[in-house]
């Protein structure tokens, strides 16, 4: 049995959103995957469409930790979202980039993982543009998951100040607002984490690390209450 217990990521198929290339920001992937691996979680990557998984080109630098190049690795062949929403993990996380609002916005197949996850208890994570990928999701009684619950995601002003609040299929902030959210932020490109029982978010790529740690903390939480 593994250490920490079993995790399984989410990432978008999504390559690009209207004329804008896309996909994965490298950085919510690789923190996040790195510091599970380390904690002894056994981390299962899906995607809606299987195979690999874009990267948005901007989220790649000069300088970045060369274990963010290794995890990457990971994303050249990712299982089939349909293949593992039977499975049971301990935790489902949904990293961002602008392509999760492009197709994990609108997938059932997470929609309906996502709501399992909530009835049995599965810590949820998301960081960034992460959150887009709860806006389908609805509790057993049919009201929208994030209902009343407090959390993040990345803000309007943030999507401002990158250009692309005219390209996005809608304004993550404005419509977990919507849906019944509790919406907190911090200042732009500041780590800012929230923790509302199982459910865990992060504002925008600074949080990467942040977020993951609290995931960790609220998984082994679970499995304490459990033993």
């Amino acid at each position: 049995m593994n250490q920490g217990g079993k995790l399984l990521m989410v990432v978008t198929s999504a390559k690009a959103m209207g004329v804008h290339r896309t996909g994965l920001w490298l950085e919510e992937f690789a923190a996040p995957y790195l510091l599970f691996l380390q904690a002894g979680f056994e981390v299962v990557v899906a995607s809606p469409l299987g195979g690999e998984a874009p990267i948005d080109p901007r989220s790649v630098a000069v300088g970045q930790p060369a274990a963010w190049q290794k995890a990457a690795e990971v994303l050249k062949q990712t299982r089939k979202l349909s293949e593992v929403e039977r499975e049971v993990f301990d935790a489902i996380i949904l990293p961002g980039g602008h392509g999760p609002m492009v197709d994990l916005a609108k997938d059932e197949a997470l929609a309906a993982l996502l709501q399992r996850a909530d009835v049995d208890g599965w810590v949820i994570g998301a960081v960034c543009h992460g959150p887009a990928g709860l806006v389908r999701a609805q509790k057993e009684d049919g009201t929208p998951l994030v209902a009343g619950r407090r959390l993040t995601g990345f803000t309007n002003a943030e999507e401002r100040m990158v250009q692309l609040e005219e390209a996005v299929p809608f304004l993550l902030e404005n419509r977990l607002k919507e849906l019944g959210a509790h919406y907190e932020h911090s200042k732009p490109w500041e780590a800012f984490v929230v923790r509302d029982g199982s459910l865990v978010t992060g504002q925008n790529p600074q949080s990467s690390e942040a977020f993951a740690k609290e995931v960790i903390v609220a998984v082994k939480e679970n499995a304490c209450v459990e033993c």
